[in-house]
């Protein structure tokens, strides 16, 4: 039931209440008419004054019940007209052009009207159904139920986690018209502003801070100390400062490194709750990536060896996100399981099953414990190690953020002395 059709309802509703109490008042005014028909054949004075008062105030209230039902004044009724009545189709019709989730609810939290913005955000509301068949927070209800029963506007915070994150500012506040007293509304309407990307932001500020503060402690640390060498015992020794500006230069490198991952994992985080819509074949992404690493694997000893399938993989992607996948599994595969000397890189494709992109390394393995952590941020499994081949702790973190944005999942196996397998499953 729309707001408009409800109010139709309401006008019925009190029309028909009207009619009824005049029907209960037909048999007093018949009886009074005849009696005064009666006292004048018979010229009882007495009895002509009495019914004709009778008559008088009847129809006096037949006037008043009438006006009443125009008017519907707060003196009879208790609820302005305007309160009520105020031009809901109007207000429709521009909550229907706003871009910002809309929902006119009646005092039992009844949907009378959702907009386009709140369907696309909060899924169909069902016509006319209960506000908890859609959201049922116990803090929105809770809410609702105090605005109606005080009349005031209320707010909260309320955060939905599927599809993804999404925080939102809800609003309810009683539909009244001007001077209208509180408490008199039968409409409310329910707002929903979109504060997510706010406390992305607010996030992201926090913990790149935080991060980048304690990452890049021990480079800038070690750039001090080679700078004062340089300048106080090394000032005369070239070949201590050719050693020393080597070892800056590395630490540099490294702190641009960082950097950069940080802020490719910020940008990341700012449209993770939007899917992308491109079509991207993956087997010659994945043969491109594997040429760029040639070099690398070649200093490292390792043997990079394809599994592709025949005709095209398609899926739906941002196709330099998928590079940036395919390419930190496959530098890391080479780096930490250079052991093995061997990197197998599988991309399979079968009827009715979802692809699937895997790198397998003969290294020495994960230890279990730390596979459910390995997608943090600056997580290592051996500091030492990381640092010594160059990694910033981001790698990871990247990967799964991608993926999420992309819907798909990282699936890691990993037994001690035999190597890891780490699965992309789209």
């Amino acid at each position: 039931m729309s707001v408009v059709e409800a109010v139709q309802k309401d006008g019925r509703q009190t029309g028909m209440q009207v009619a009824s109490k005049i029907r209960r008042g037909w048999p007093i005014f018949v009886v009074a008419t005849l009696v005064a028909i009666i006292a004048w054949l018979l010229h009882i004075d007495i009895l002509m004054v009495a019914a004709g008062w009778v008559l008088i105030a009847l129809s006096v209230f037949a006037i008043r019940l009438g006006s009443a039902a125009v008017t519907n004044t707060p003196e009879e009724e208790g609820i302005e007209d305007d309160a009520d009545d105020q031009p809901l189709a109007e207000v429709v019709s521009a909550y229907r052009a706003l871009d910002i989730p809309i929902l006119i609810l009646s005092s039992d939290a009844t949907v009378l009207f959702h907009n386009p913005a709140a369907e696309r955000a909060l899924g169909e509301f069902p016509q006319g159904a209960h506000l908890s068949a859609r959201l049922r927070s116990p803090g929105i209800l809770d809410m609702v139920r105090e605005t109606v029963a005080t009349g005031e506007p209320n707010q909260m915070e309320h955060s939905e986690r599927l599809p993804s994150e999404r925080v939102y500012i809800l609003r309810i506040a009683p539909i009244l018209a001007e001077g209208a007293p509180v408490g008199s509304a039968r409409f409310y309407v329910l707002s929903f502003r979109d504060v997510s990307e706010l406390r992305r932001l607010d996030r992201m500020r926090s913990d790149f801070v935080a991060n980048a503060s304690h990452e890049l402690r021990t480079p800038l640390a070690s750039l001090r100390g080679f700078i004062e060498t340089i300048q106080g015992p090394a000032k005369a020794d070239a070949r201590a400062q050719e050693k020393f500006l080597g070892i800056m230069h590395d630490q540099a490198t490294r702190m641009s490194r960082l950097v950069d991952d940080l802020l490719s994992l910020s940008r990341l985080e700012l449209k993770s709750h939007i899917a992308p819509d491109q079509r991207v074949d993956l087997l010659p992404l994945v043969c491109h990536v594997r040429d760029a690493l040639l070099p690398l694997a070649s200093d490292l000893g390792v043997d990079i060896r394809m599994h592709m399938p025949e005709g095209k993989v398609e899926v739906t992607g941002d196709r330099d996100e998928l590079v940036q996948v395919v390419e930190n599994l496959i530098e890391n595969a080479c780096k930490y399981g250079q052991e093995g000397e061997v990197v197998d890189v599988y991309l399979t494709r079968e009827e009715g099953q979802p692809v699937e992109f895997s790198v397998v390394d003969r290294g020495p393995g994960i230890p279990a414990e730390h596979v459910p952590r390995l997608t943090e941020r600056f997580y290592r499994v051996s500091v030492a190690d990381s640092r010594s081949k160059k990694g910033t702790g981001l790698g990871l973190a990247i990967v799964k953020h991608i993926l999420t944005r992309h819907r798909a999942r990282l699936i890691v196996k990993s037994e001690i002395g035999r190597g890891t397998t780490f699965t992309v499953r789209f």
